[in-house]
């Protein structure tokens, strides 16, 4: 669907780590790092599997009231029964642990409006806790349970017991914060998951940004959101292991040049480590932190628009990988442990 890609590209080729893996993660142990995340592609693993299932027509003819909430559902089963599976027949011998890995914004009140504080609660409970409730308590967030009502599909007793701590660890991927403000009118004719949560959403208050501005127009700087987020977590969740499995900010498809002097990225960076410090010490269990992304890559929708990476790849000479100065920053702090410091390198 290259059509709804900003620049019309795909990522057939992307950035060809796949050929490329070993030279870079020879790069990684370079600069410092001791682990690497990376994701499998199932559907090439199993390509035929569940064509039947996901074919085009079926796509176009969906029902956005209640689609996503069994989607989600059938996830949580899927993912609890494997590691019931997983604990009962191999973990003694493998000794392997099972994490799930979900994405959350931070949301401050628009006002002082007690409708708007409320809504702040709403959001991450639709956002955070739809899949971070049931694997700790077995069922959704009573918000969710009293506005999607009969949509959302229920737990048997037997089913929420499996899914309930049907986890070791947490990867949360974080990146902005956002303004919530509570929607007095919400769309009743076109309910959709976004409808249901009668919350709007933004960065920009008054004209003001949130924080400061990145590549992206949806995410701004705001390293203290990721602190409230982590010890909201601690505070909600019972406190479990937290690994930071995405942080990082873009910025435009520069020269090599602009790309590889990243002064906001290398300070973006350093703020968020800075978070994550003061969360340990207000005792959140974080134990590991994976900036997004090591190397430019193909960006969903913004195709090769936008530059996640501390490493630059030129698009335009095979690929060649270029260590930007937020690379160089982070290999100096992982060799001193000085997160005190600026972002000169």
């Amino acid at each position: 669907y290259t059509d709804r890609i900003i620049d019309g590209s795909n990522g057939d080729v992307a950035i060809e780590f796949y050929h490329r893996y070993k030279g870079d993660i020879k790069l990684m142990k370079s600069q410092g790092f001791n682990s690497f995340k990376f994701s499998i592609s199932w559907s090439r693993i199993l390509p035929c599997r569940c064509s039947a299932f996901t074919n085009n027509n079926m796509c176009g003819v969906g029902n956005a009231a209640t689609e996503p909430y069994i989607v989600g559902h059938h996830m949580l089963l899927a993912h609890a029964k494997a590691v019931t599976l997983y604990r009962d027949k191999y973990k003694a011998s493998l000794k392997g642990k099972i994490g799930i890995s979900l994405i959350s914004d931070w949301f401050v009140p628009n006002s002082t409006n007690k409708e708007d504080i409320y809504s702040v609660e709403r959001a991450l409970d639709f956002m955070f806790g739809w899949f971070m409730h049931p694997v700790t308590y077995g069922d959704y967030p009573v918000s969710m349970r009293e506005r999607v009502k009969n949509r959302l599909p229920k737990f048997t007793s037997e089913e929420a017991e499996m899914v309930k701590n049907s986890y070791d660890f947490l990867g949360l991927n974080y990146y902005t914060s956002l303004y919530a403000a509570n929607i007095i009118y919400p769309d009743t004719v076109n309910i959709t998951y976004i409808e249901d949560y009668q919350v709007y959403q933004t960065g920009i208050k008054n004209g003001i940004p949130i924080g400061k501005r990145t590549g992206s127009k949806d995410d701004f700087v705001v390293p203290e959101g990721l602190l409230e987020l982590l010890v909201y977590t601690k505070e909600k969740y019972k406190n479990p292991i937290i690994y930071i499995t995405e942080n990082g900010m873009s910025d435009a498809n520069v020269t090599i040049v602009e790309g590889v002097n990243d002064l906001q990225r290398t300070d973006f960076i350093r703020q968020h480590l800075l978070a994550i410090k003061d969360a340990i010490q207000d005792g959140v269990n974080v134990k590991g932190y994976f900036i997004w992304s090591f190397l430019d890559n193909f960006e969903w929708s913004s195709g090769y628009t936008q530059r996640y990476g501390i490493n630059y790849v030129d698009y335009n000479d095979n690929l060649k990988r270029y260590p930007k100065r937020s690379a160089r920053w982070l290999k100096k702090f992982l060799s001193s442990r000085d997160i005190v410091s600026r972002s000169d390198c």
